[in-house]
């Protein structure tokens, strides 16, 4: 195709309105709910520009790339709002479109008006693919359309050209994390070291994580486990022009990535209130009057024909919006749908207490006053407070400390078993590893207490910098001794990790003496003097099946893993020692 050609063929596109719109879904694994949909673009089929890169760069390069975004806009609105799609609409918008002369503002929002459409429901998601030259321009166009209502998206995370820049500046709603940094997470831990960090700095602005090019299980794992909630890619959705609404075809997926914990964790049932819900079709007078009914009321769930919830209404914010001139006339007798809240939060009730407070915590809009929606695979429970959470998080966190070691802080003897009891109550399989430490007690006698404890309190840092906190479980049974639990295939592999990271710890703390010769002399049990060797990790273990080992008390568990321990601590150095189950 000649370049007169390209252009011909754009100008056709424009003129015929030849675009295909796809939507692609963006799910919240914690809600295994859809919470929206990103509007992505396609030629015609038959044309040289079928592909959104050719076709977009083409428009860039002619001048017409408002043009083009405007018409792609426009068809996906229509589409978005005839299908009646859940969640908020995700529209790709140029950053150089927003600073072209011919972006005249307000079409956006009159596109909206005309189908019944608010721009609370749409994502403004900046697609950066040229260098911006003025930020400050660019913040004017994006502060006149979060002024309407519209949220702000910073796409590509980490491919563009200042994308770190334009989150410090535009401070974005919702960040989504180029797909590079997803592909192989699972294998790559600089990769994970990089959505780790992009997750303390969306703490800290109050922004959504979105993890797009999602296409393996593996990846999705290792985000969930990492605190990634909104996810986008092909394994969970391909793009369609008339996409899935339910999440059924995705729950396999979302249910492969929930981990059984293996810390004590409460479920949410004691937090149900079982108030009912409303109907999507309800009047907004009756729900109105529903809550000068009943003070007590702060929020309640909208809900569809099966019972499923949709939205959420709050008793403040629907009172002041009636007390406006001629609102009880104007709106009275619409349907509840039209003014309810579609930004709600539900959880399952079979999420843990303490996943559901990092929700609650990470989400900008959640107030205390506004209740959050609880279900059971998807049909409405009742509501959840806030305060309710909050408190019994509280109560969870002293009952922790009650039972931690004073030293480490790691869950003492009471935790441990209460882990092992779950282990086998949930019939799964780990390996139970029991950590001495050899020659520590003449170590402590001749470096003194606060050396000891140094290297207690270094050996915990070891230990639970080696755990995955969604599996795996530490804990200090006491002086020396610990109890490690762990459900990763790699176990082998982070107990020498162990064993490095600790004799690196030990280096800085002996005489050099006492490191060139390869011990010390200190008194024994029995106070006589003798040659002891550097301190050294003892590791006896346990493998324990998901089924058929015959083992149902968790003492039973604990006496076969010091079992392992006192074997290893025979064998000079570091010693791993793995016990057959009897049997």
């Amino acid at each position: 195709m000649t370049v007169n050609e390209q252009r011909e063929a754009l100008l056709a596109i424009l003129a015929e309105g030849a675009v295909t719109i796809l939507f692609q879904p963006i799910l919240s694994i914690t809600q295994k709910r859809i919470m929206g949909y990103e509007a992505l673009t396609r030629g015609p089929s038959n044309s040289p520009l079928h592909s959104p890169l050719t076709l977009f760069s083409a428009a860039r390069h002619w001048g017409l790339l408002t043009e083009l975004e405007m018409l792609c806009r426009a068809k996906a609105v229509e589409a978005f709002s005839r299908m009646q799609l859940p969640g908020r609409l995700f529209l790709n918008v140029s950053p150089e479109s927003l600073l072209e002369k011919q972006h005249y503002p307000g079409r956006t929002l009159a596109m909206l008006t005309a189908v019944g459409m608010s721009p609370e429901q749409v994502v403004i998601e900046l697609t950066e693919q040229a260098p911006i030259e003025n930020f400050g321009l660019l913040h004017s166009a994006l502060f006149h359309y979060r002024d309407m209502g519209f949220a702000i998206a910073l796409d590509d995370l980490g491919a563009g050209y200042s994308s770190l820049r334009l989150w410090s500046e535009l401070r974005p709603d919702f960040v989504k994390i180029d797909r590079h940094f997803i592909d192989g997470i699972h294998l790559d831990p600089l990769k994970r070291e990089f959505v780790g960090s992009i997750l303390s700095l969306a703490q800290a602005s109050m922004a959504h994580i979105i993890a797009e090019g999602i296409e393996q299980p593996e990846e999705l794992k290792v985000l969930e486990e990492m605190g990634v909630d909104w996810v986008q890619g092909y394994l969970l959705g391909r793009p369609a022009a008339q996409p899935e609404q339910q999440t059924d075809a995705w729950q396999g997926h979302l249910a492969a990535g929930m981990p059984v914990q293996l810390e004590a964790e409460q479920a949410l049932d004691s937090l149900v209130l079982p108030v009912s819900g409303v109907h999507q079709d309800d009047k907004v007078d009756t729900v109105l009057a529903r809550f000068q009914q009943q003070a007590s009321l702060n929020s309640l769930a909208v809900l569809n024909d099966a019972g499923e919830p949709v939205g959420t209404v709050h008793c403040h914010s629907l009172s002041q919006f009636m007390l406006r001139p001629f609102a009880t006339e104007l709106h009275g007798r619409k349907p509840i749908s039209q003014l309810m809240d579609r930004d709600y939060l539900v959880v399952d009730v079979q999420q843990s207490l303490e996943r559901v407070s990092r929700l609650l915590t990470s989400r900008a809009r959640q107030r205390m006053e506004e209740d959050f929606i609880i279900v059971r695979n998807g049909q409405y429970l009742g509501l959840g407070r806030v305060i309710d959470v909050l408190r019994q998080i509280t109560e969870m966190k002293i009952r922790q400390a009650r039972h931690a070691n004073p030293l480490t802080l790691l869950p003492g003897n009471i935790p441990i078993q209460e882990c092992l009891s779950r282990l086998l109550a949930n019939h799964q399989a780990a390996h139970l590893c029991y950590v001495d430490l050899d020659a520590f007690k003449p170590f402590n006698d001749i470096y003194g207490y606060g050396k000891g404890d140094e290297v207690l309190l270094g050996l915990a840092q070891i230990l639970r910098s080696l755990c995955d906190p969604q599996c795996d479980f530490v804990g200090h049974i006491g002086g020396d001794d610990f109890m490690l639990v762990l459900r990763s295939a790699d176990w082998r592999e982070r107990l020498q990790q162990l064993d490095q990271r600790f004799q690196q710890l030990c280096r800085g703390l002996y005489q050099p003496a006492h490191l060139a010769a390869g011990g010390f002399s200190a008194p024994d049990r029995d106070g006589t003097w003798r040659q002891h060797g550097l301190l050294q990790l003892s590791i006896g273990v346990v493998s324990l099946p998901t089924h058929g080992h015959g083992i149902y008390d968790a003492a039973r568990l604990a006496e076969l893993a010091s079992q392992a321990k006192h074997a290893a601590k025979k064998i000079a150095g570091f010693s791993v020692v793995c016990e057959p189950l009897p049997g």
